[in-house]
């Protein structure tokens, strides 16, 4: 179980489901940390399914609590339990980055055939295409609180897992979830404008 940040407030065993939503609508980071523990086990597993790619899933995964994050008022205990609202989240999520993945492929083909520059690597275009969005990803870390930035620092360039981040700089495992999903949330419209330019 995801061992809460000192200043979270502590979630009874014995809250239900619909409990920790209606607590994660208040912005409770526990109750969040919670729903991740229980559920990131199956839902990382379907999105897998459809994506068959681990990479994709874990930020699918992210995304998906995000929302979780941003929308749990959205969630009505009389039309389905948790676990299929959040699976109902966790496919939509995974259905549309696959569909994104299949059209970054296609406009990637296309450019390559129309080589409307001989001199032009299509390496190096996307090398450069990187470079810049790394820039802009780090302008964005900046406004980011320092410990939130810290975990995204290591998850992005340094490529470590949740896991790795825990054991490397001896946050709890639950804590350098909450402060990814936190972080991921402030940091989703830039990353939205980034797959716009990529598409």
């Amino acid at each position: 179980m995801p061992t809460p940040r000192t200043d979270e407030p502590l979630v009874p065993a014995n809250r239900s489901d619909a409990d920790l939503v209606a607590l994660v609508e208040q912005q409770d980071q526990a109750a969040l940390a919670h729903l991740y523990e229980k559920f990131s086990g199956v839902l990382l597993a379907l999105i897998s399914g459809i994506l068959g790619r681990s990479g994709d899933a874990e930020e699918v995964l992210q995304e998906v609590f995000m929302q979780a994050w941003r929308q749990a008022d959205r969630y009505d205990a009389s039309r389905s339990s948790v676990s299929n609202w959040l699976s109902l989240i966790a496919r939509s999520r995974a259905i549309d980055r696959l569909r994104s993945r299949n059209v970054m492929q296609r406009t990637a083909t296309a450019a390559y055939a129309e080589k409307r520059d001989d001199n032009a690597s299509p390496e190096g275009s996307r090398n450069v295409l990187y470079s810049e969005r790394r820039t802009r990803i780090r302008a964005s870390l900046a406004e980011l609180p320092k410990e939130q930035a810290e975990v995204i620092e290591l998850a992005f360039f340094k490529g470590m897992t949740q896991s790795e981040i825990a054991d490397s700089t001896g946050i709890p495992l639950g804590t350098v979830k909450t402060r990814t999903l936190l972080a991921m949330k402030k940091l989703r419209v830039a990353l939205q404008s980034e797959l716009r330019d990529l598409l």
